[in-house]
């Protein structure tokens, strides 16, 4: 018997105050436990609306997303207890230390009394931020505040992460770090769902891969799959264009 998904997304829609097409429209799919799942789009794709929804930030118009089996519209409390999510936007305050934003978030999240020193210590050696703890985050660097923005999602040890464009702006040797840790958390049974423009990254760590565009689904399934369901394209890269088109999008 198997197990259901972590993620199910079904017949999702969403349409913005104002606006004459749907941000989201009609979107399904599913997220295994243990997998590295890249969620991928051009601008505009609908990417952001879905992960906000799906983390109980934004309700949907219709449809539905069970998230560990529970209703997102019914369980959102529960379900944000048991993810990680890393928005595009860093999320950190800037005037306070990297050690007390992270005490900020273990309180946050429900890591209480003598369990917050050794999950903050031990995320900051891990990430190379240790000897910066002290340090206001508006003195880090682009890559100092990415790892950072990566630390707070995990102090309360989810089993499922969310993140979104993880590696934006940062430089070889973060990027490196952040995508062995993603692959180490996998190796461990965490489930990642990952949105980037970076399609190498995700040609590299994704099992299973959705293009969105418009709000619809376009394509789905592992590279392989698409690739030979779309014989024109030799690489992930292609493929995208193939689907989505080479005009600019803002």
């Amino acid at each position: 018997m198997t197990s259901s998904p972590i993620i199910q997304v079904s017949g999702l829609r969403k349409v913005y105050k104002g606006s004459l097409k749907p941000a989201v429209d009609q979107l399904s799919f599913a997220v295994e436990e243990g997998e590295i799942f890249g969620l991928l789009g051009p601008n505009g794709a609908g990417k952001s609306t879905t992960l906000m929804m799906l983390c109980g930030l934004l309700k949907s118009d219709a449809g539905s997303i069970r998230v560990f089996g529970l209703d997102a519209g019914r369980s959102s409390n529960e379900i944000r207890r048991r993810i990680g999510v890393a928005p595009q936007e860093i999320a950190l305050f800037p005037a306070l230390t990297a050690w007390e934003n992270l005490v900020y978030f273990c309180r946050m999240y429900g890591v209480k009394g003598a369990a917050i020193r050794p999950a903050v210590r031990g995320l900051l050696e891990e990430f190379g931020l240790l000897e910066k703890a002290d340090v206001r985050v508006l003195h880090y660097s682009g890559g100092m505040k990415r790892r950072l923005n990566l630390i707070a999602a995990l102090l309360h040890r989810p089993g499922l992460l969310i993140l979104d464009e993880p590696t934006s702006g940062v430089d070889v040797q973060s990027r490196t770090m952040i995508l062995d840790y993603m692959r180490r958390l996998r190796d461990k049974g965490v489930t990642i769902l990952y949105s980037s423009h970076l399609l190498g990254e995700a040609e590299q760590i994704c099992s299973q891969l959705a293009i969105i565009d418009e709000g619809r689904l376009i394509a789905g399934g592992t590279l392989s799959q698409m690739l030979a369901e779309n014989n024109e394209s030799e690489s992930l890269e292609q493929l995208f264009l193939n689907l989505t088109g080479k005009g600019i999008r803002d």
